[in-house]
């Protein structure tokens, strides 16, 4: 039996898990049962360091049977900021996460660190088909290898491409949510223009298809209605952008469902933008945290219909499947995934 251990490091908490790799332990490739042992979650800004964290879930788990002593195998930790060399200072944190470091706190156990965006898209290989669902079919059962795009909105926009080498899947990083927005419609061209005029000339996608993007569409819509509906008064009370989205959920809010609906059309053609980029014959995968929270507005076929009108190009990605992923523990168990992998090259 194989230890692993799997963290998803953000600004706000982070979340550790020690992990079994039961049955095809050498397998390249998805073969085996990941089985998670423990798993537990810290604020992240109440520790120095994330070398504090594993100070105190280490020994918890060795105390509690869970872990021996230096039997870690392999780690990975999604982290929530670029990594270039093995290290990464996380953003919204004090932190330097060196992979060396962590290595030889384990032992000499390999380390891996990834952006949080890449573990997340590793998780969606790690998942059974139960964990998602189809907003379209494919046409066809996919190809082995096949690549697929992944895009995440949340606090800010994740995009990563899973591309096989014919061996395993890697997830490349991307920054793509700092693209220029490309708006689709009339109304999308005036939505550029406010959002100009409030941000400067460089309107990223990632301004739009955010947490912070959902405020920006209501005030757009109300604006360009010229604000006659009453702000529902939930709106004025906690986190402003799940209020607007749960107004549009229940109806009580015509200008909120519109910008809703603005948000999953541009979630849509956006999608179907990096399904070209990265010619995703596996499909596209929609994760992050906004998207099972509106799920019924993506489900309404505005997000499809914007995924297909590609022109030219339309009826192939009308072959695509797209699929939402609900695990809000993707990233972690996406670590967990990574960790499995370096066991087996460790290995040969």
């Amino acid at each position: 039996m194989t230890t692993l251990l799997a963290g998803d490091i953000g600004g706000t908490k982070t979340v550790l898990a020690i992990c079994e790799l039961l049955g095809a332990e050498a397998s390249p490739i998805p073969g085996g049962e990941l089985r998670v042992v423990r798993e537990a979650q810290f604020p992240s800004a109440s520790h120095a360091s994330l070398e504090a964290i594993l100070d105190q879930f280490l020994p918890a788990a060795v105390a509690a049977g869970e872990l021996q002593p230096g039997g870690v195998a392999a780690a990975c930790f999604g982290v929530a900021g670029p990594v270039e060399g093995g290290a990464a200072k996380i953003t919204n944190l004090p932190w330097t996460i060196e992979a060396r470091a962590l290595s030889a706190r384990l032992g000499g156990a390999p380390v891996t660190l990834l952006n949080d965006l890449q573990t997340t898209a590793l998780g969606a290989l790690a998942l059974p088909a139960a964990a998602f669902t189809p907003l379209q079919e494919p046409a066809a059962p996919l190809a082995p290898g096949a690549t697929v795009a992944v895009i995440a909105p949340g606090t800010g926009l994740g995009q990563s491409i899973l591309l096989s080498d014919g061996v395993r899947y890697r997830a490349l990083p991307t920054e793509a949510g700092h693209a220029d927005f490309a708006p689709g419609t009339d109304e999308e061209i005036e939505l550029f223009r406010f959002l100009r005029g409030r941000y400067g000339d460089h309107v990223s996608v990632e301004r739009v298809l955010s947490g912070d993007g959902i405020g920006d569409l209501y005030d757009f819509v109300r604006a360009a209605r010229g604000a006659t509906e009453p702000e529902p008064p939930a709106l004025g009370q906690g986190d402003r952008n799940a209020a607007i989205s749960r107004a549009a959920l229940d109806g009580s809010a015509p200008d909120a469902a519109h910008a809703l609906a603005l948000f999953a059309a541009i979630l849509g053609a956006e999608a179907g933008n990096l399904a070209l980029r990265s010619l995703a014959t596996g499909g596209v995968v929609i994760g992050g945290g906004i998207p099972p929270k509106i799920l019924p507005l993506l489900q309404t076929g505005a997000l499809i219909d914007r995924f297909n009108a590609k022109g030219r190009f339309a009826r192939w990605t009308r072959t695509l499947a797209v699929r939402v992923m609900l695990e809000p523990r993707a990233a972690l168990l996406g670590a967990a995934n990574h960790a499995r992998h370096e066991v087996s090259y460790v290995r040969r």
